[in-house]
C-alpha cells in the first residue's frame, strides 16, 4: 500500500526516440502528466497509447518557466509529491519506494542525486543534487530559461537531500540551444540584480565566442552583493580568464585565475585551468607546480559547477609531460600509465600510447653505458 500520491510531471517537443524509455523509468509513479509544446513527431500519439495524461499547448512567446507551471497545472490538486522530470531523463529503478521512505507529511522539497553527464560506459561525469521533486502547492517555476523551482508557501521550506534516488540525463546532442542566450538576456534584463542569471548569461556569452560581453557581464555578477557562492564566484573568475587567453592577453588571464585560485582554494578547477593556461605558454615547471597542487584536493565536491577535466585523467596527463620535458622520463612513465588507466575517452588512447612509448625509448637511451 502506497503511503503517498505520486505524480510525474513533464514538458516535451519531437522526443518520440525517448519516450518508451522515460515512461518505463517514471510508470511506478501513480499518474503522468505531460504537455507538449509543439510536437510533430509520434511523441503525443506513443505517450497516450502507453497511458500518459497528454496536454497540447504552444508557448508563444517561447520560456521554459511558462512551460514549466503549465504542465504542472496538470497535476491535480490531490497529489502528495510531485516529481518533475524531462524525457532524456531515467531513474535507476525502485526509486518510487525509496521517496516514500524518505518523504514525511511535513517535507516541502527532495534534493537527489543527478548525473548530468556519463561517459559511454555510464559512468558519471558531471554529478551533482538537483530538486525538483516536491509537494503540489507550495511552488512554482521562475525565470525564462535555466527555470527554477521557486518556494511560494508561506511555511518554512522544508528540504531533504538522499543520494538513494538517482536520476540519470542522457541529452539529445543534436538539439539546438540557440534559444539560451536570447532568452538569458531576457532574463536578466527582467531581473538585472539576480546573480545566478548574470552568472548564467556571462557564461553563455563565453559559449559564443562574445569575449568582451562574457568579461563585462561576469565582472557585473562578481560585483552584485548578493554573488556570495563561492564556487560560482570562482567559475565567473575562471570564465573572464578563459576569455581573456581567447584575445591573447595573457596575464590577465593569470591574474584572473590568481584571484580564482584565492577565491576558493578548496577547489582543483582553477587550479588545473591555471595548470592548462601554463601548458598552452610551454611553462612546464608552472604546469607541474599547479597540477601537484590540484592532486592535494581529495574531495569532489557535488556541483554542477566543476569542469571534467578537474577529475579525470588531465591531471595525470600534463603531470607525465612536465617531467618528461625535465627529463625526468620515470616520473613521466609513472603518470602517464595512471592517465592511460583513467582515460575513457577512445580518441585520446593513441595519443597517450604514443606518449608512453616515447617516455619509454627517452628512458631506455638515458640509462643505456656510454
Amino acid at each position: 500500500m502506497n503511503k503517498y500520491k505520486v505524480c510525474v510531471y513533464a514538458i516535451c517537443k519531437n522526443e518520440e526516440q525517448f519516450v518508451k524509455r522515460w515512461f518505463n523509468s517514471m510508470k511506478e509513479a501513480d499518474d503522468i502528466y505531460v504537455l507538449d509544446t509543439g510536437s510533430t513527431d509520434k511523441t503525443v500519439k506513443m505517450l497516450k497509447k502507453m497511458g500518459v495524461k497528454v496536454k497540447t499547448k504552444k508557448i508563444n512567446p517561447w520560456r521554459f518557466d511558462v512551460a514549466r507551471n503549465k504542465s504542472l497545472e496538470l497535476v491535480p490538486n490531490d497529489c502528495d509529491i510531485c516529481v518533475c522530470t524531462d524525457l532524456d531523463e531515467v531513474f535507476i529503478e525502485g526509486w518510487r519506494k525509496k521517496l516514500e521512505d524518505i518523504w514525511d507529511k511535513d517535507t516541502t522539497r527532495l534534493a537527489y542525486n543527478y548525473n548530468w553527464l556519463l561517459d559511454e560506459n555510464n559512468t558519471p561525469k558531471v554529478n551533482f543534487y538537483i530538486e525538483k521533486i516536491h509537494n503540489r502547492n507550495n511552488y512554482t517555476w521562475t525565470h525564462p530559461v535555466h527555470e527554477v523551482l521557486t518556494y511560494v508557501g508561506d511555511n518554512i521550506e522544508i528540504k531533504k537531500y538522499t543520494n538513494e534516488i538517482t536520476l540519470n540525463h542522457y541529452p539529445d546532442q543534436t538539439k539546438s540551444r540557440s534559444s539560451y542566450l536570447p532568452l538569458l538576456e531576457l532574463s536578466v534584463k527582467e531581473k538585472p540584480n539576480d546573480d545566478r542569471n548574470v552568472h548564467y548569461l556571462g557564461r553563455e556569452y563565453m559559449y559564443y565566442g562574445k569575449w568582451n560581453e562574457a568579461i563585462d557581464t561576469l565582472i557585473k555578477h562578481l560585483k552584485l552583493p548578493t554573488a556570495t557562492w563561492i564556487d560560482e564566484r570562482c567559475a565567473s573568475m575562471r570564465f573572464i580568464a578563459r576569455c581573456y587567453q581567447n584575445l591573447e592577453r595573457f596575464d590577465e588571464a593569470r591574474m584572473w585565475l590568481d584571484k580564482a585560485i584565492k577565491e576558493a582554494p578548496h577547489l582543483r578547477d582553477p587550479l588545473m585551468e591555471k595548470a592548462l593556461l601554463e601548458y598552452k605558454q610551454n611553462n612546464f615547471s608552472e604546469v607541474k607546480k599547479y597540477c601537484l597542487e590540484a592532486l592535494k584536493i581529495k574531495e569532489h565536491p557535488k556541483t554542477y559547477i566543476n569542469e571534467i577535466f578537474s577529475w579525470d585523467y588531465t591531471v595525470y596527463d600534463l603531470l607525465s609531460l612536465s617531467y618528461f620535458y625535465e627529463n625526468n622520463y620515470e616520473e613521466a612513465l609513472k603518470y602517464v600509465d595512471i592517465a592511460i588507466n583513467m582515460n575513457t575517452y577512445e580518441d585520446q588512447n593513441e595519443r597517450l600510447l604514443n606518449n608512453k612509448r616515447i617516455m619509454q625509448e627517452n628512458l631506455t637511451k638515458k640509462n643505456k653505458p656510454l
